[in-house]
């Protein structure tokens, strides 16, 4: 088994230590993650479904790419990183930093950055991570997130609700 090794921070952001990605989860620990959401030519945002093999949100409607910060990695690299093992694509040139959510229970105790990139597709899908992926339009993100669609992970319902504060 492959041990996954995520740094720990503290309520500013600063890594405090070094340790495995289930011990963190475990004792709610802070930790960093990002998230990308990929919109296309149509202003279309695409979601993946995640994997039933993931062990959190199983079958869950999430942001088109996430993941954890590796140990010694920046924000940016991470989400570049995520984008390409999860969707076959590169974002370099597209990348764009949105907001930094603060850690909570309901965020999984991580500082989460988001991060908005264009792309039109088509993706390859990492079966490991992503059971299928559509496109939505906005206005029925914005519908299921306002009836708190069951089908969407909390974390992406979060940043929904705040990508549409921003964009008001």
């Amino acid at each position: 088994m492959n041990i996954e090794y995520l740094s720990v921070v503290d309520k500013n952001d600063q890594v405090v230590k070094t340790l495995p990605r289930h011990e963190i989860h475990a004792s709610k620990l802070r930790h960093r993650a990002v998230h990308i959401l990929i919109f296309n030519d149509k202003d279309q945002l695409f979601l993946q479904k995640r994997s039933m093999k993931k062990d959190l949100n199983k079958g869950l409607w999430d942001t088109s790419a996430a993941g954890h910060v590796d140990v010694g990695e920046d924000y940016t690299a991470s989400a570049i990183r995520e984008t390409e093992e999860e969707l076959g694509i590169h974002i370099s040139s597209s990348i764009q930093e949105l907001f930094k959510l603060s850690p909570t229970s309901q965020l999984g105790m991580e500082f989460i950055q988001v991060y908005r990139a264009h792309h039109n597709g088509p993706f390859a899908l990492n079966p490991d991570e992503i059971d299928e992926g559509k496109w939505l339009s906005k206005q029925e993100i914005s519908t299921r997130v306002q009836d708190d669609d069951p089908l969407l992970t909390q974390t992406f319902k979060i940043i929904w609700r705040q990508y549409g504060v921003m964009n008001k």
